[in-house]
């Protein structure tokens, strides 16, 4: 048996900013029930934004409290800008199962939410890390 002390991680850290959707409490059959947030990242140019949608288990502490936070505005169909830091993203396949797709496979990115910079809810802001 290892030493848990001597456990080594790679560490596969994504930043960027985009707007929160569908902050849901998720109780998986096994397992302990998790706080989970779909993000649409903003890429490319300004002028031809781009969005990559991830889905993500909020882990860290202070974003599971301002997700919490958040929630109603999103829930209220509030545009929610966040600065991010995600963890651990990798991709997973899963087929449609109705609409236009089904039966065709699909990709779904994953990542663990660790941290949120600041946020702006309708541009407004509503939470900045230094003023913390």
């Amino acid at each position: 048996m290892s030493n848990p002390d001597s456990v080594k991680y790679y560490d596969l850290h994504t930043t960027g900013l985009g707007y929160l959707n569908r902050v849901r409490e998720v109780t998986p059959k096994e397992g302990k029930p998790f706080l989970a947030v779909s993000i649409a990242a903003l890429r490319g140019s300004v002028d031809d934004v781009r969005y990559t949608h991830v889905e993500c288990r909020v882990s860290g502490q202070q974003a599971q409290k301002l997700m919490r936070q958040l929630k109603p505005a999103v829930e209220g169909r509030l545009k929610v800008l966040v600065g991010f830091t995600l963890s651990d993203l990798f991709a997973e396949p899963f087929t449609f199962k109705s609409g236009d797709k089904a039966g065709e496979t699909g990709v779904s990115l994953k990542a663990r939410l660790l941290r949120i910079s600041w946020a702006k809810v309708d541009g407004q802001p509503f939470y900045t890390e230094q003023a913390a």
